[in-house]
Formats: structure tokens, C-alpha cells, sequence
């Protein structure tokens, strides 16, 4: 038989053990500073709710309040490679002091319109979008009716309506391409992952990179490879067909699996193909050959969180820099 879920332990159960208001209840428990409350009764109502188990309830409390302090961070889990998920935690650390509560919304959505209105149904005080392409006009209408005080996103171009962290992906593509053809290759591969989410870097960082060898002798050869041991292997035991004499590897976690697969597969780096890849991460400098990246510079998690604190809080916030990609040049290219 199913059981019945237990009834949900409520703040009136609280002021009946404790021996005290409901009002008392929510003065102490949401720490109001406009209500004094002996320091005896404080200790009462913290042990009621204690031996009862009670948690205040989210939206009730934002209600009172007037607004959420969920800070609402969408992104693809696959696109949380190392760097970006070390960055988002030290965000939602950073969030906390200011005491909101970061949630990380993955969800699959068909259009910007359709993300909008999955996000503004949790009613959070601010939205932060790692890929900014999925904010449009008619998405920042639905998220400001709803409630929203702070829109923020990653994005190619400023966003109308939206604090804006300017990162051009397109930019990154150039900068390897660049560095490869500076080195005398021509025949150039770029990496593009198959795992879902990450389109939307790849892509305009081919673009970037097609646009180098639309100035140069150079050609740019898409390559796809999913981050798996047996894709990557396929891809260097077949290189020599490819013709490829220098490859854009998307990041330093593809970088690294097809740096071990080439070894593996007698193809020499960066004798027979120069490898980039990009984010700098702590590994690259360990590969061997060292691995040339592209390391980006962001705005700290500090500074993005006190931007969103000040757009909640005032609806405005001072600019925050863009992502600059910087060349880190080692061994395998």
C-alpha cells in the first residue's frame, strides 16, 4: 500500500510549542530587525522549530518580502567543463554572502521564449545566462513581468535590457587559427564536440577560425569528436587520410584525450600536427608535449556577484569587463 505523505510541519505548529505567536515565529525565524524579541524567546522558537523539524517556506517568504533572492543560473551540464564549473562555484559562494540562493536550471528548451517562461515559473530574483543566445527581446519581456529584477548573460553582443559580460567565442576560433598558421600549418582542423549544449561555443569558434583562412592560404576542416576514448581514437587512427597538419581542439579537455589517442596512433605532436586547445587549465601545462591553450580571462565570481547584488537591489550595475582570450604558448603547437 502507499503511504500517506505526513502532514508538513507549519510555523503555527512552531508558536504552539514554543508557546507563541505565529508573528513571534516569523520574527525570529526570518530575523526581523524591526521586532524585538527577548533573547528567551528567541531560544524557544529556535528549539520548537529544531525538535520539529521546521524549514520556512521559500516562496511564502519571498512574498513577504517582495522579492526571491533565488539567483537562477541556466547552462547545459555539458557545457560545465572544468573551468566554468570551478567559476560557478566560487559564484555561488560569492552569492551567498549576500545571502541568495544559487540554483543551476539545465533544462532543454527549443527557443529562447520557451527557456524564458521555464525560468520566470520559479519567479527568481535574477537570471544569469551562460549562453546569452538564449535571451532574446520577447525573453526579457516574459522574465520582467514575471518579477525579475537581474538579467545577466554571457553573449556575443550586448543584450538589450540585459547586463551584458561581452564574450566572443568567434574571437577565441581567430586566436587559434591565427597562432597555427603563425606556425606555418595550413591545413587546419577544428574540434566540434557532439555532446548536446556545446553548439553554441563550437560553432562561432569555427566561424572564427574560417575566417583566418579566409584571409591566409590556410583551410579550416571541421572534425567532429564526441569526448570519448573509442571517438577520439577513430578520429587519430584515420589522421593521416585527414591530411591535417594543425587542429583546434575546442578545449583542454579534448585537447588532452586527442593529444594521448595521436601519441597512441604514432602521430607526432607538434612534428606532424599542432594542437591547440583553450581555458588554461591546471592539466595543460602537465601534458606532454606541454599543451599551447587559450586562457580567459573572466570577470571574477566576486565582481559578477556584487553586480547582480546591485541590479537587485537598485536595477542598476557598473559595467563588467568582457572575456578576453589570451594565447598561452607551450610545446604542442
Amino acid at each position: 500500500m502507499a503511504r500517506k505523505a505526513a502532514a508538513a510541519v507549519t510555523s503555527a505548529d512552531v508558536a504552539r510549542l514554543a508557546g507563541v505567536s505565529r508573528a513571534t515565529v516569523s520574527f525570529v525565524l526570518n530575523n526581523t530587525q524591526a521586532h524585538r524579541v527577548s533573547e528567551a524567546t528567541r531560544a524557544k522558537v529556535l528549539a520548537a522549530a529544531d525538535t520539529l523539524g521546521y524549514v520556512p517556506h521559500a516562496a511564502a517568504r519571498s512574498l513577504r518580502a517582495g522579492r526571491n533572492n533565488l539567483v537562477l543560473i541556466a547552462a547545459a551540464v555539458s557545457a560545465m567543463g572544468r573551468l566554468v564549473s570551478g567559476w560557478t562555484d566560487d559564484l555561488h559562494t560569492e552569492l551567498e554572502r549576500y545571502g541568495y540562493t544559487a540554483v543551476l536550471h539545465a533544462g532543454r528548451f527549443s527557443d529562447p521564449g520557451t527557456a524564458a517562461r521555464a525560468w520566470a515559473e520559479l519567479r527568481p530574483g535574477a537570471v544569469l545566462a551562460l549562453d546569452g543566445t538564449s535571451l532574446d527581446g520577447a525573453a526579457v519581456n516574459v522574465l520582467r513581468r514575471a518579477g525579475v529584477r537581474a538579467l545577466m548573460a554571457l553573449a556575443p553582443q550586448p543584450v538589450e535590457g540585459v547586463c551584458t559580460v561581452v564574450f566572443d567565442d568567434r574571437r577565441v576560433g581567430v586566436l587559434a587559427a591565427e597562432h597555427l598558421v603563425a606556425r606555418g600549418r595550413r591545413r587546419i582542423g577544428v574540434v566540434m564536440p557532439r555532446e548536446r549544449g556545446l553548439a553554441a561555443f563550437a560553432e562561432p569558434r569555427l566561424a572564427g577560425a574560417r575566417s583566418v583562412a579566409a584571409r591566409t592560404t590556410a583551410t579550416v576542416a571541421r572534425v567532429d569528436m564526441e569526448y570519448t576514448h573509442a571517438s577520439a581514437a577513430e578520429l587519430a587512427n584515420g589522421w593521416a587520410e585527414r591530411g591535417l597538419d594543425g587542429v583546434f581542439a575546442y578545449n583542454d579537455e579534448y585537447a588532452a584525450l586527442l593529444l594521448a589517442v595521436l601519441r597512441d596512433a604514432g602521430v607526432g605532436v607538434p612534428g606532424d600536427v599542432a594542437v591547440v586547445g583553450c581555458d588554461d587549465l591546471v592539466t595543460a601545462a602537465l601534458q606532454r608535449p606541454a599543451l599551447t591553450t587559450i586562457r580567459l580571462e573572466v570577470p571574477s565570481a566576486a565582481r559578477v556577484a556584487a553586480a547582480l547584488h546591485d541590479l537587485i537591489e537598485t536595477g542598476t550595475a557598473a559595467p563588467l569587463p568582457a572575456v578576453e582570450p589570451v594565447l598561452v604558448r607551450r610545446e604542442s603547437a
